[in-house]
């Protein structure tokens, strides 16, 4: 089966909504350190593009976490594939995703990330689907509500392809 991408939001608007969510943590966290935890793989580019628009300083971690069961449908089950190399006593931690739909994954991280005792843990993805939730997740910085697509680009992949795309699209199966 073939499959194409639409285009729902351009490079040009992601870059200034990552600008926006920057200068928002900056002023949150002025005159402090933030130290992002970015959940891999995904989250990666969106992390990367953040921390640079970022003023305070800045400190990173990356962490891999996968839900497993059948293929169709979640177990709710999450296992930590790559866990932190640094410790989060007293830091003031910002988990970094792509994308939130169910929120079975980032319920559990941030328990879990919350057992560590961190000075304040919060959220910020770049992409969210309120609609999807499963599990209450409080986001706390959110680069844009999107409908119920299949959505790629910007870290988002389909079986692995399409992840460097500079923009948000949606697959379309032909």
């Amino acid at each position: 089966m073939a499959e194409s991408v639409r285009v729902l939001l351009t490079e040009d608007e992601v870059d200034k909504r990552i600008k926006e969510l920057g200068e928002a943590i900056s002023r949150d966290y002025q005159g402090e350190t933030v130290h992002l935890v970015c959940v891999l793989k995904g989250g990666v580019f969106f992390m990367c593009e953040l921390a640079k628009r970022i003023t305070v300083p800045v400190t990173m971690d990356f962490m891999s976490a996968s839900s497993y069961g059948s293929s169709t449908k979640s177990s709710g089950v999450v296992k930590i594939v790559k866990d932190l190399d640094e410790p989060l006593k007293d830091r003031h931690v910002i988990i970094v995703e792509d994308i939130v739909d169910s929120g079975r994954t980032l319920s559990y991280l941030i328990k879990m990330l919350g057992d560590r005792e961190p000075a304040s843990i919060k959220l910020c993805t770049l992409l969210d689907k309120p609609e999807r939730r499963v599990t209450d997740v409080k986001v706390d910085y959110t680069g844009f509500n999107i409908p119920d697509e299949f959505v790629v680009g910007y870290g988002l992949d389909y079986d692995q392809r399409y992840r460097n795309l500079p923009y948000i699209g949606v697959v379309e199966f032909n």
